[in-house]
């Protein structure tokens, strides 16, 4: 009956019923969700950021540098409360052991199929930290300072489209899908043996520019 009404509709009412709208981003909505925290601890009176290395355990990329996070549950009172949560059960923190989260931007990745909320926060004590060896294998600590006056190293990666089989070419005759070929830069960020790269990476990168040009 809906599909019926739609079709009824007279142009002024088309109008009436898209002009008090405000845009958005479309197809957001498809897209998983995420939460991420950035997390800054003092180590004898010096700034540092809180890095995890994911535990051997896991499926997906064991042994990687990562940030505390997760994805967005229903239970979550909003972004800022799944990365509070997710940082808190990652290193066995209580949620009040986290404070002054702010929240940082929306990373939209359209090569992950993810869009994420990511957070700066602030861990109280340190010593208080008890990594869930489920999913976390060790954590360590990069000063500020360092990661400020080192530029990281850049590499490109290329993204190229592929087609599942039957793709229908005839419909579109004169185009070449491989116009669709674009890249990715990704950075790496090297210190004391640990290689910081990727998404974690990629969002120091972006913490870091904001300190730059924020006021």
């Amino acid at each position: 009956m809906l599909q019926m009404g739609l079709i009824k509709m007279k142009l002024t009412e088309v109008i009436e019923k898209l002009k008090h709208r405000t845009p958005a981003f479309a197809d957001l909505h498809q897209l998983p969700k995420y939460s991420i925290l950035l997390p800054l601890v003092e180590v004898e009176n010096e700034i540092h950021v809180l890095f995890e290395v994911r535990s051997m355990k896991l499926r997906r990329q064991p042994g990687q540098i990562c940030l505390p996070g997760g994805r967005i549950e229903k239970d979550d009172l909003d972004q800022q409360h799944c990365a509070i949560r997710e940082t808190a059960e990652e290193l066995g923190l209580k949620e009040d052991d986290i404070e002054a989260v702010l929240p940082m931007d929306i990373m939209v990745l359209p090569h992950m199929h993810h869009l994420l909320y990511l957070f700066v926060g602030k861990i109280k004590d340190i010593s208080q930290i008890k990594p869930n060896e489920d999913e976390v294998g060790e954590v360590f600590t990069v000063p500020l300072k360092f990661l400020i006056e080192t530029k990281p190293e850049k590499y490109r990666m290329q993204l190229k489209p592929e087609p599942e089989k039957g793709f229908p070419f005839e419909l579109i005759d004169g185009y070449d899908y491989k116009e669709m070929e674009r890249h990715i830069d990704h950075y790496f960020y090297q210190y004391n043996g640990k290689v910081i790269w990727g998404l974690t990476a990629r969002v120091v990168k972006h913490f870091l520019e904001l300190l730059e040009t924020e006021n």
